[in-house]
C-alpha cells in the first residue's frame, strides 16, 4: 500500500501525484461508483449532447476523457500536472478527439477566453490545501467558458467524511475535519491492494462560495445515491454498498 508518512508537526505528507507509484496505483483503481453515480450526473449537469468542446482540468490517467469521446464524441482538452498521469493517458488512451496538455500552474495559457462549451475538475479541489490555488483554477475555468457554458466540480462528498463505500473511505469514521484539513484516503484496487492518499476536507458551502466568487451563477449542488437500476453488474466486482443510502460525492454546477 503507497502511503504518506507524517511530517514533523504531524501533519501527513501531501501525495505526490507526480510519482510513478501513485499514478499506476490510480490507473489499477476500479472507480466503480465513479462511473455509475459520478460522472453520469457530471455529464448530464454539463449538457455535453450539445457541447463540442469540453476541458477536463485534472485529467490523470485519461478514464474521463476516453468516456466522454466514446460516448458523446466531444473533443476534449484534456490537462494535467503530472506527468505520470499523463505518460499513461497517452499510452493507454490515446485519441484523435483527445488533446492532452501538461500544466504547470494553474493558468491555461494555450486555450482563448470563451473558448471552451463545457469544463470539469474531478477529484482536483480535495487534492488542493490552498484555497486560494482553488479559486484561481475556477477563475480560470470561468475565463475558458463560452457565456452559457457550465463548469462542474466533482469531488467525494464532504458531509459523508469517513464512510465507507464500495471502493474507497475518505476520512476517518466518527471523526470531524475542520476547513482545509487533511484526511487520509484509502482506495481498494481489484487485485486486493489498498492504496493511501492524502487529500483535503472542503465544505459544501466552500464549493458554493468559490464559484460564486469566480462569477459563476445558478449554482446547484447534487448529492446522488444508487437506485435498483444503478447496482454493478459485474458479478466478480466490488460489492455495493452504502452506496443506496449515503451520497458518496458532490457534485457542483455553475454557469458562466
Amino acid at each position: 500500500m503507497g502511503s504518506s508518512a507524517p511530517d514533523g508537526r504531524g501533519e501527513r505528507v501531501s501525495t505526490s501525484w507526480e510519482a510513478d507509484e501513485i499514478a499506476a496505483g490510480f490507473e489499477a483503481y476500479d472507480d466503480l461508483p465513479e462511473r455509475i453515480l459520478g460522472y453520469p450526473c457530471v455529464f448530464d449537469a454539463l449538457r455535453l449532447d450539445d457541447a463540442t468542446r469540453v476541458l477536463d482540468y485534472g485529467c490523470g490517467p485519461g478514464k474521463v476523457a476516453e468516456r466522454i469521446v466514446g460516448d458523446y464524441g466531444c473533443a476534449v482538452v484534456a490537462v494535467d500536472s503530472s506527468p505520470a498521469m499523463l505518460t499513461i493517458a497517452q499510452r493507454e488512451r490515446a485519441h484523435p478527439r483527445i488533446d492532452y496538455h501538461h500544466v504547470s500552474g494553474e493558468q491555461l495559457s494555450f486555450l482563448a477566453d470563451g473558448s471552451i462549451d463545457a469544463a470539469m475538475a474531478c477529484y482536483v479541489c480535495i487534492n488542493i490545501g490552498s484555497l486560494d490555488r482553488i479559486k484561481s483554477i475556477v477563475a480560470e475555468m470561468y475565463r475558458v467558458l463560452r457565456p452559457g457554458g457550465r463548469y462542474a466540480v466533482l469531488d467525494t462528498n464532504p458531509n459523508t467524511t469517513g464512510v465507507q463505500f464500495s471502493t474507497f473511505r475518505s476520512g476517518e469514521p466518527g471523526r470531524r475535519y475542520s476547513t482545509g484539513q487533511q484526511r487520509r484516503v484509502l482506495l481498494r484496487r481489484p487485485d486486493g491492494q489498498g492504496l493511501e492518499l492524502i487529500d483535503y476536507h472542503w465544505p459544501s458551502r466552500t464549493y458554493r462560495e468559490v464559484l460564486a466568487g469566480a462569477g459563476f451563477r445558478d449554482i446547484t449542488l447534487h448529492e446522488p445515491v444508487s437506485g435498483e437500476g444503478e447496482r454493478p453488474s459485474k458479478p466478480h466486482g466490488p460489492a455495493w454498498g452504502n452506496e443506496t443510502t449515503r451520497p458518496p460525492f458532490l457534485i457542483v454546477v455553475g454557469e458562466k
